[in-house]
């Protein structure tokens, strides 16, 4: 076992103390993994979407003072109880879902919803004893989705890490941990896109360009994106992206537009964007016969769609995903492999690195648009 087990570390975290307010980098005592948990030395973590939007706290409780953060990459410090998958020194990412093993999702070849671990975004306590691990002078800090990775050690239920190949940069695959995986996934787990065929992609935000880097792995000769933002078009171009449309620039539907683009439809659309818009022109812009829309993006809790029924009768089909249908203990380390043999490209979706210490500078960077993903380098 490592020299710090059973013991209580003090390190550097980045806290929010506030809704919408800059983080502020403050000393916390991180206590030792109970039963089932695991304790972890984060050494590059990455920001996504999701970090600002409950950040920001518009649409959901707010649960303050808490520590964000999910993607990202770190070294076993020590482990809990029954904890007999991972071992100090194991290299792991953590994840804002799970693998109990047990359930009924668990042992399901279809589904990756675990009973037990599913992300639940108002908890900011552990599951086993309903306490914090973190504490600033014996003030509880929350957690957040069961990851609270903007601190140098966090503790997380083991069934939320995947341990995977020592050899592989954890400064890359930290992305792994939720946009790319699920963007990804969504493509070659639920669309299936089958090579030289035609695939969709509504939004071209980072998960969308993983969708298209799946498309473009899984071999679619025609990748058509799809965005309001005419300025994303030319960087979708590195991930396979060779058409464009911009619903804008048009005075019909894009889903008409497309299917005149592509003879009736396309094989296969990917929505990326929580849209209900997107959502129906995703649905409505593939093939009949085989054409399968996939949704990806996160509506708002009160948003309804509706389409006609003889969508489905002529035969389309319509599916949805939760973090692209991988099973974090058994999938990502398999994930990646794919990125350590050249068949997946994660460097290009890596656009800033800043220290831990200028982490609101990465907040800044997405606020503007002007990142997919911003790499933070934990302890400077």
């Amino acid at each position: 076992m490592s020299s710090t087990a059973g013991q209580v570390i003090k390190c550097k975290a980045a806290v929010a103390w506030e809704a919408g307010k800059p983080l502020v980098m403050e000393e916390v005592e991180v206590a030792p993994p109970k039963a089932g948990e695991v304790r972890l030395k984060i050494l590059y973590t990455s920001l996504c979407h999701t970090d600002v939007y409950f950040w920001e706290a518009k649409g959901q409780t707010p649960l303050f003072p808490r520590i964000f953060g999910h993607e990202a990459g770190g070294i076993v410090e020590s482990v809990g109880e029954g904890v007999t998958h991972l071992k100090p020194g194991d290299h792991a990412l953590p994840v804002f879902t799970g693998e109990c093993g047990e359930c009924a999702h668990c042992k399901s070849e279809e589904s990756n919803m675990c009973d037990l671990l599913r992300i639940n975004t108002d908890r900011g306590v552990m599951i086993h004893d309903s306490q914090t691990r973190f504490s600033i002078k014996g003030q509880p800090i929350y957690h957040s989705v069961g990851t609270s990775t903007f601190s140098e050690y966090t503790v997380v239920h083991a069934g939320c890490v995947a341990k995977v190949n020592p050899a592989a940069p954890l400064d890359k695959i930290c992305v792994l941990s939720c946009g790319i995986c699920t963007g990804l996934g969504a493509t070659v787990n639920v669309a299936k896109p089958k090579p030289g065929s035609s695939v969709a992609i509504f939004g071209l935000g980072a998960v969308g360009l993983a969708a298209a880097e799946g498309a473009r792995i899984s071999g679619a000769s025609r990748i058509i994106g799809v965005d309001l933002v005419s300025s994303r078009f030319e960087e979708a171009k590195k991930f396979g992206v060779n058409e464009f449309v911009n619903p804008k620039d048009h005075d019909k539907p894009v889903q008409e537009v497309i299917a005149e683009m592509t003879n009736g439809g396309v094989d296969r659309a990917v929505e990326c964007t929580g849209s209900i818009q997107a959502m129906i022109s995703a649905f409505e812009c593939v093939h009949d016969g085989w054409g399968v829309a996939v949704l990806v993006g996160v509506p708002n809790k009160d948003d309804a769609f509706k389409t006609h029924p003889v969508n489905f009768l002529n035969e389309r089909t319509l599916k949805g995903t939760f973090y692209g249908n991988y099973k974090p203990r058994t999938d990502l380390p398999l994930v990646v492999e794919q990125y350590m043999n050249g068949e997946l490209e994660l460097d290009k979706f890596i656009t800033h690195t800043v220290p831990f210490s200028e982490i609101n500078k990465a907040f800044d960077y997405m606020l503007k648009g002007e990142s997919i993903r911003c790499i933070i380098r934990m302890g400077e």
